[in-house]
């Protein structure tokens, strides 16, 4: 078995995200994956955190979760991003971490990573879909390799059917309507089974 080195980076303000993250971390561990959980830096401002009793409980929650770095990216062979939609696109803290991968980029660095990613919304139809696919359009520049759970397993539909990534909707209280645990972990094993995959040769 290759020792396949995988990142889950993810940016959540109420906390929705990061529970994916940790499901994808169980699952890859469970493929047998090195894994780093790491978050986007925050750029809202502390009065915008502390208007919102569950954004603020949430920064405290994941207090200690390493802010990502661009020597995560380089140290990964795959990487799973985990964020929520804003207007059917990445939020801010997402987008400007990526923007700074130019360097990388440039030096070739992103270049055949292994990349998947999942969403959260507050409605069914509030831009999940969307999310993912403006993330995969930086993976693509970067010349990574996309790894989508598509239908490869009856689990993607029991989790709403998302073929671009795993896609949860969240109510006002913070409560996912769809039980996406399995479909998360199953997304993870799956990046990290392409990851081995293709570190081998076999691809």
């Amino acid at each position: 078995m290759a020792n396949i080195k995988l990142a889950v980076i993810y940016y959540s303000s109420t906390g929705t995200n990061y529970t994916l993250a940790k499901w994808a971390e169980a699952g890859a561990k469970e493929a047998g994956a090195e894994v780093k959980v790491l978050k986007a830096p925050e750029l809202a401002p502390q009065a915008a955190i502390d208007s919102n009793p569950a954004w603020k409980a949430h920064v405290e929650e994941a207090k200690d979760v390493p802010e990502v770095t661009l020597d995560d990216l380089e140290w990964a062979d795959a990487i799973i991003f985990s964020t929520p939609t804003r207007f059917g696109n990445m939020p801010s803290q997402m987008k400007q971490f990526l923007d700074t991968t130019g360097g990388l980029w440039a030096n070739g660095k992103l270049a055949n990573k292994i990349v998947s990613g999942m969403s959260s919304a507050s409605n069914a139809h509030g831009g999940q879909e969307a999310t993912i696919l403006s993330l995969y359009t930086t993976m693509y520049h970067w010349g990574a390799i996309v790894v989508t759970p598509g239908y490869t397993d009856p689990v993607q539909f029991a989790s709403g059917g998302n073929p671009y990534g795993v896609s949860v909707t969240v109510d006002q209280e913070g409560n996912m309507q769809e039980d996406v645990q399995e479909a998360a972990k199953y997304q993870a094993k799956r990046t990290v089974q392409v990851a081995e995959a293709f570190k081998k040769g076999n691809l």
